[in-house]
């Protein structure tokens, strides 16, 4: 068979982490050391995911997996997601989505490392561009606009 003519998708979705409240949608499953960098801590994650920043917004999506504080000198998360579309053209598809958050850049960029569903057989690789939208310095609830480009077949 001939191979298929690729194809760039784009999307924009904001990503809520809730580590408060009685519902937490991010919890703690390893402490990790007592440093200004949390060295070692571990968070399972099953995060909304909104098409706008506000956790009302219309949710297109969960992300579920792990962040880990991966850096002992400063604030380097290493972050393996699944990106689970609920909504839309690819409700039921996922994206994976692994590697490095240096979380106090402006601007952090991650692989899309593959996927499932529609990317399944279409070889989904890309990146995804973070900017951290809200951190509620009360609850520490943050809020991430991810900007993910995603070349298939």
């Amino acid at each position: 068979m001939p191979p298929r003519e690729e194809k760039v998708t784009r999307f924009r979705f904001s990503w809520h982490d809730v580590v408060s409240g009685k519902n937490p949608t991010s919890i703690t499953i390893v402490k990790g050391a007592a440093s200004t960098s949390s060295f070692g801590k571990v968070q399972m994650i099953d995060n909304v995911l909104t098409e706008g920043p506000e956790l009302t917004s219309k949710q297109v999506g969960r992300c579920q997996g792990f962040y880990a504080s991966a850096a002992q000198q400063d604030p380097g998360l290493l972050m393996d997601m699944n990106v689970v579309f609920t909504a839309g053209r690819y409700n039921g598809s996922t994206l994976s989505i692994m590697g490095r958050n240096p979380v106090l850049h402006k601007v952090r960029e991650m692989p899309v490392v593959g996927g499932s569903g529609a990317f399944r057989s279409r070889m989904a690789r890309g990146y995804a561009l973070l900017r951290t939208h809200l951190i509620d310095n009360a609850t520490f609830d943050v809020t991430v606009q991810y900007d993910v480009v995603v070349v298939h077949q």
